[in-house]
């Protein structure tokens, strides 16, 4: 597991909205490509997961799933459905 460290809150934030655009970005690409929406959004959902796995402790990975969910079954999800939201968390 990569070891966590202090980064300044401004750096996050920065580094959020970089790699968000990125994703944008690919996403715009894959879509370009003809690439299938559940295709796209299962392989990025997929290196999220590794991502997360590989960096932060298995009760935390759970707690962020459980809040992706709660903002499925609230409705959040749907009604942000179409903007661009990169680099939200």
């Amino acid at each position: 597991m990569e070891p966590m460290m202090a980064v300044p809150p401004d750096a996050n934030e920065r580094d959020l909205t970089h790699a968000g655009s990125i994703i944008d970005k690919a996403i715009e690409h894959m879509m370009g490509q003809k690439i299938n929406s559940l295709a796209i959004a299962s392989a990025l959902l997929g290196g999220a997961m590794g991502v997360l796995s590989r960096t932060l402790p298995d009760d935390v990975v759970v707690t962020i799933l459980q809040n992706a969910i709660e903002s499925v079954e609230s409705g959040e999800m749907r009604r942000n459905a179409g903007a661009d939201h990169a680099g939200e968390a």
